[in-house]
């Protein structure tokens, strides 16, 4: 009782004696709901492929809060963050629910480098994305720490190990009885003995390195990362994983431009990571199913970025082509496929008032599987929006959007699936602060 009486004092004291500094407060949102000529209500039909403008039918949240702890010449920064995501489809709901972010990171812990960043924990880790279709095409984000921002001249080398622990397998466990279909259980020579099955987690890891800010030519800079995902046997201890480990190389070029930006990213992967590229995979969850990618490779290639068309016009845009060979179809169908992806999306704005702007999206795309159907589609979106400020990326923003989906798959990819084309009109806010 006495030592628990000592800490707490300690404690107490300590609190009382530190300087108080404010706490950030940062995050993101976006609500709405919409109309559909099909009944169906408001949809996400290939949001990736075609553009998330009128093109979103849930409600996600993130809600951030960070503290600056500085001693000395050192920063350490607690962070956290709050994520949160449901359908809104009624007043009072449940959802999917995360502390999606806990992590510690300290700035000025070495001398001879004071930019460089020791951390651990629960992070968001150095993702990169495309806004306007919500696509992170980079993302390894997870449990685990690194150091970061180190100096190699001019350059900042980063170095991480995260945790990627997200499939299982099946491991044989033992024998069991099985009934033969069709007879009789009380009957001699009715039952049979069969291999028994158990899913067991893989343990996978994720090592991330990543050389930034390579200069090339003038506003133009280079950032290459290496992700490479292992395993060392499954939670119950097998080390006979079925899946083999894999690599992906991103080279991301940079140009800034007097108004405006431009990236163009060119990656490489094998294994699942080979499967990830045609499919849409950013370098985490790595798939350790079985060993059906195996074989797979794949590469990418997207160019993104904001242009100024004019004193009032601004214009985003994704141009991506992807091909993955000797990838699994899906996570249950299993069989091996040739899958290639080509999409198309531009979204120019025009900025009537300081508040008031007309934004349009037009989105296709193409997709191809060497044994199993293609898909293809496109979306027009039509809005009406009121900003706070000017910019492409000034938010918040409410919307008032109509949109046209036609849907031209072999299989049916609308949410009615009697129907090949949707009508939407909806209202949507979109904050980020």
């Amino acid at each position: 009782m006495k030592k628990l009486c000592l800490v707490a004092a300690a404690v107490s004291t300590a609190l009382v004696a530190a300087p108080s500094f404010a706490v950030d407060y940062f995050g993101y949102f976006r609500a709405g709901t919409a109309l559909s000529s099909n009944g169906t209500g408001d949809a996400n039909y290939e949001k990736q492929k075609v553009g998330r403008l009128g093109n979103e039918n849930d409600n996600y949240s993130e809600f951030g809060f960070g503290k600056d702890l500085k001693t000395g010449e050192q920063t350490w920064r607690v962070e956290s963050m709050i994520a949160s995501g449901n359908s809104g489809t009624n007043g009072w709901q449940d959802g999917d629910f995360n502390v999606a972010q806990y992590n510690v990171q300290a700035t000025g812990l070495f001398s001879s480098d004071k930019e460089a960043t020791v951390w651990a924990g629960k992070r968001y880790y150095q993702r990169r994305d495309v806004h306007i279709t919500d696509f992170y095409f980079l993302n390894t984000s997870g449990t685990g720490g690194g150091i970061e921002n180190i100096s190699v001249g001019n350059q900042k080398l980063s170095l991480a190990l995260v945790e990627d622990s997200s499939s299982k397998q099946k491991t044989l466990d033992g024998k069991q009885w099985v009934q033969k279909p069709g007879t009789n259980p009380g009957v001699e020579g009715s039952w049979e003995q069969q291999d028994k099955y158990k899913e067991d987690e893989v343990k996978g890891y994720i090592a991330d390195v990543r050389l930034a800010n390579i200069n090339l030519w003038e506003d133009a800079t280079l950032e290459v990362a290496g992700a490479y995902n292992f395993s060392t046997g499954t939670a119950s201890g097998n080390t006979n994983v079925q899946a083999d480990d894999g690599a992906l190389v991103t080279a991301i070029l940079h140009q800034n431009m007097e108004a405006g930006f431009n990236q163009t990213v060119v990656q490489y992967g094998n294994s699942a990571y080979g499967a990830q590229m045609a499919d849409l995979g950013n370098g985490g969850n790595f798939d350790r199913r079985d060993g059906a990618n195996n074989d797979a490779q794949g590469v990418r290639l997207l160019n993104w970025g904001v242009i100024s068309l004019g004193e009032k016009w601004e214009m985003g845009h994704q141009f991506l082509a992807a091909r993955s060979t000797d990838a699994a179809i899906s996570a249950t169908n299993r069989a091996k496929t040739d899958h290639d992806l080509f999409s198309a999306v531009i979204r120019p704005m025009y900025q009537w008032t300081d508040t008031v702007r007309t934004v349009f999206e037009a989105g296709t795309y193409v997709e191809n599987y060497s044994n199993y159907g293609n898909k293809k589609g496109s979306k027009l979106t039509v809005a009406q929006a009121f900003s706070m400020g000017e910019g492409f990326f000034a938010r918040p923003e409410i919307r008032v959007y109509g949109t046209y989906l036609n849907d031209r798959s072999d299989s049916a990819q609308l949410a009615d699936k009697s129907k090949k084309n949707e009508f939407l009109v909806g209202v949507q806010v979109e904050a980020w602060f």
